[in-house]
């Protein structure tokens, strides 16, 4: 019996040689476990930050041509990020695809990538057990927070999300964690009436600054952080931990 990626569909994923990866953080999981196999990516993916393979577009809209010219024997996609007619038009052409779903928890995200990486090449890298255990404590919860990822319009972080987990295992609760949605987009009004402990401003997708976003929330502190620590699963989660616990202590006002 073939294994099945997170959404159920069986793939073959016996030692792949040739790997394209959709999905940022799995493309620095990759490289840094599987170096040889990644031959393309997205424009997106940054890390580590001297890749260097063939790039093939954007996440939610890549050039599924220029995908299947590389002959990969694995393609790595996103149930959230990727569209389903372009995973459909891949497997179509012969090529396996692996679709991860975008997951609501820190244990969520590791269970996905040790279930991954057994899989295709009976691997258990060294960051993997390391994040584990990194991220098994819960802080008691001590502040509230509000966490936007874009602006005009805003967008803010919600419900079942990897970044909520993220920020209360470090004791920080999010006010939209009980949302309808995973990213609303509310007023501004309606965000500063919220009235949070603190407003947390990465750099990515949206680059927050200290000149650009701060100014929308007066008389709240804010923090500016490390996106890819908020947003990422992977390697990033070995050092995620402590960048986010500097950064959230030295809220601005």
């Amino acid at each position: 019996m073939l294994p099945v990626d997170d959404l159920g569909e069986p793939v073959a994923v016996d030692q792949p040689q040739r790997v394209v990866s959709l999905v940022p953080s799995i493309t620095e999981a990759v490289v840094v476990s599987v170096p040889a196999s990644l031959v393309g990516a997205t424009d997106y993916c940054t890390h580590p930050s001297d890749l260097d393979v063939q790039r093939v577009g954007g996440s939610k809209y890549p050039d599924v041509d220029k995908v299947m010219s590389l002959h990969p024997d694995l393609v790595i996609a996103n149930s959230e990020e990727n569209r389903a007619e372009d995973v459909d038009r891949l497997r179509a052409n012969g090529i396996q695809v692996w679709v991860t779903e975008a997951p609501a928890t820190v244990p969520m995200a590791l269970k996905s990538l040790r279930r991954f990486f057994a899989m295709a090449w009976d691997l258990e890298p060294d960051w993997l057990t390391q994040a584990e255990d990194l991220w098994r404590e819960t802080k008691p919860r001590k502040l509230t927070a509000l966490i936007p990822v874009w602006r005009r319009p805003w967008v803010v972080v919600g419900r079942a999300t990897f970044a909520t987990d993220v920020l209360r295992r470090l004791g920080i609760e999010n006010v939209y964690a009980e949302d309808a949605e995973r990213y609303p987009r509310p007023t501004l009004q309606e965000l500063n009436d919220k009235r949070p402990d603190l407003v947390i401003l990465p750099d990515e997708p949206y680059v927050f600054t200290h000149d650009d976003g701060p100014e929308s929330f007066p008389g709240l502190p804010y923090a500016l952080v490390n996106g890819r620590h908020l947003t990422w699963y992977g390697p990033s989660l070995v050092e995620a931990r402590a960048s986010l616990e500097r950064a959230l202590d030295y809220g601005q006002g």
